[in-house]
């Protein structure tokens, strides 16, 4: 069978291709084109486009962007009318995907989403265009399932496609012991990079007797982190590449960019302060429109308490980053962290996402031919 699929960032990508990975295991005959980054690419026939070149994050940053995206938009129906899938999968990327997924409803497409919309935190009108677009929607956060009951959607929970990620990477660690190591983990795109990591530079100096490391994402060119530490005369600081899991495994805390890191980290156990920043005129719209939403980062809205110190705009400074910092480095506060994770943990259910997502697929696509699904 003939799959596109599109996803829109690091952790689309990542879960995309590990999607593609269960596909072809049980379709012999599978195509695959799609859109996502360099992990897809290694598993697809076909990488049409980069996210780098159509992923973009803030609100002011998306308006000033609008005629590409609008330009990107035109070509992916173009492409996917081409390609005549038998079905197109969508990984999160709901502003670009529903739109796609409106249109492909329209000519007569089947649309799988997997990893739904956050339609829980804000937009949560959004459900009655997935109600009218989406033939199927696999979604990985225990409490979406309980969410979509509520407003008489019917979703497959097939709980956190990153429970095998971390798996198969904490196996690989398990015999290295915790290091005198910070990770800096400031993002995957260019737009959050620029604004998060000087902020964890910044704090470096206040910390001597431990060794930091910045760990690019896969999307990124070293290049891209080089010229925020070239002329600040650090010698405590190193850039890797392709090494997150393994720097993570041994650190004793972590800085985190506000996204899907975080619940790395926290699979990881690794304790953690999470950072978000962005242009002004994203950040007020977006108070405005998830003003009812208490956290911003995956694990203290799972948990539905604060377990990690998140530090918002003008909050993401020096000052707060090196106590928060000291905090979760020793004492009563790492102690509690480290705890709530395997509560965490606990929440996400069991392993096997990918597996389950991609059975459920072909099942619905020539029913009764697969394997039996959990």
């Amino acid at each position: 069978m003939k799959y596109y699929i599109i996803a829109g960032e690091a952790s689309g990508d990542l879960h995309g291709s590990n999607l593609i990975k269960e596909l072809k295991k049980l379709d012999n005959s599978s195509h695959f084109r799609c859109w996502g980054g360099d992990l897809m690419s290694r598993e697809s026939d076909d990488l049409v486009k980069h996210f780098k070149d159509y992923s973009h994050m803030g609100f002011f940053e998306v308006f000033i962007n609008l005629k590409k995206i609008l330009n990107n938009l035109s070509f992916c129906k173009k492409d996917i009318k081409k390609y005549n899938p038998d079905v197109i999968i969508y990984v999160d990327f709901p502003g670009f995907n529903l739109r796609i997924a409106k249109w492909a409803k329209k000519n007569k497409f089947k649309n799988h989403f997997y990893i739904s919309p956050q339609i829980w935190a804000w937009k949560q009108n959004r459900i009655k265009t997935i109600r009218k677009v989406i033939d199927q929607m696999y979604v990985i956060l225990p409490f979406e399932k309980k969410f979509y009951s509520s407003v008489n959607f019917n979703v497959h929970y097939v709980g956190h496609p990153l429970l095998d990620v971390i798996k198969t990477n904490k196996n690989e660690a398990s015999d290295r012991r915790q290091e005198k190591i910070i990770a800096l983990l400031p993002g995957s795109r260019d737009q959050e990079i620029k604004k998060i990591l000087p902020e964890m530079i910044n704090i470096i100096k206040n910390f001597k007797n431990y060794s930091f490391y910045i760990c690019a994402a896969p999307s990124q060119k070293k290049s891209t982190y080089l010229k925020y530490i070239k002329d600040k005369n650090i010698e405590n600081v190193k850039i890797v590449e392709n090494q997150t899991y393994e720097i993570l495994s041994k650190s004793s805390a972590a800085l985190v960019a506000s996204g899907t890191a975080t619940l790395e980290t926290a699979l990881f156990k690794i304790p953690q302060v999470v950072c978000y920043k962005s242009s002004w005129i994203s950040i007020m719209i977006g108070r405005f429109l998830l003003r009812n939403l208490k956290y911003i980062s995956l694990v203290n809205l799972i948990l539905d308490k604060e377990v990690v110190k998140e530090l918002i705009q003008e909050n993401l400074n020096e000052k707060n980053l090196t106590s928060e910092l000291k905090n979760i480095l020793e004492g009563d506060h790492r102690i509690h962290m480290l705890k709530s994770y395997n509560e965490l943990i606990d929440k996400l259910g069991n392993k096997g996402a990918s597996e389950k997502t991609a059975l459920k697929i072909l099942n619905y696509l020539e029913p009764n031919s697969y394997s039996k699904e959990s």
